[in-house]
């Protein structure tokens, strides 16, 4: 069977590679953009559906996986900064807060059923200085992640703890959701 990664993020890619399936990378070309008054959960789910739906579309003979996080804060969601004032910022609103990342997931093939999840991470940030952000964000220049950080870097130094039913989920692709959906697609894993 054939596999897509409707996606090309870099973390996401590295991830799947760990479950040894060939797979193809496509960009979906979907508007990120949340709708009014779209919960942050509610964001992630729509945009990896849609993503996942748009190369199926194109290859009506694989198997697409999509996937979008969004980090919540206050109900509200954060979206990638893009460069280091936005970081620097998103960072310093997070500071001694929890934060929710919500990872949708969606594994679809067109004209099959459509397998979705969503996974719910939280994150506490421990206390952080002006300084100590302006060097994090120097270091690692996190500008095209959720949160502004890296978790998998030097951005594991930003928090206090991290509650998770998946490690690989902060990341950007939650590895056994992604098995789960697989296998109930019909791929042969372990």
């Amino acid at each position: 069977m054939r596999l897509i990664l409707g996606s090309t993020s870099l973390y996401r890619r590295e991830l799947l590679t760990r479950l040894r399936l060939p797979f193809d990378v496509e960009r979906p070309e979907v508007d990120e953009s949340p709708l009014p008054g779209e919960a942050p959960r509610d964001l992630a789910i729509r945009l990896a559906r849609a993503k996942a739906a748009a190369v199926a579309a194109r290859h009506p003979d694989a198997w697409v996986i999509g996937s979008d996080q969004v980090a919540e804060l206050d109900g509200r969601p954060l979206g990638k900064p893009g460069n280091a004032v936005a970081a620097r910022a998103q960072l310093a609103s997070m500071a001694s807060r929890d934060v929710v990342f919500h990872t949708g997931l969606c594994v679809v093939r067109a004209g099959d059923r459509e397998h979705v999840e969503c996974d719910r991470t939280v994150v506490r940030f421990r206390a952080l200085e002006v300084d100590e952000i302006a060097r994090y964000v120097d270091a690692e220049q996190p500008f095209d992640c959720a949160g502004s950080f890296k978790s998998e870097g030097l951005g594991i130094t930003l928090f206090d703890a991290i509650e998770t039913v998946d490690p690989t989920a902060l990341i950007g692709l939650p590895l056994i959701a992604t098995a789960r959906l697989l296998r109930a697609a019909g791929f042969a894993l372990p």
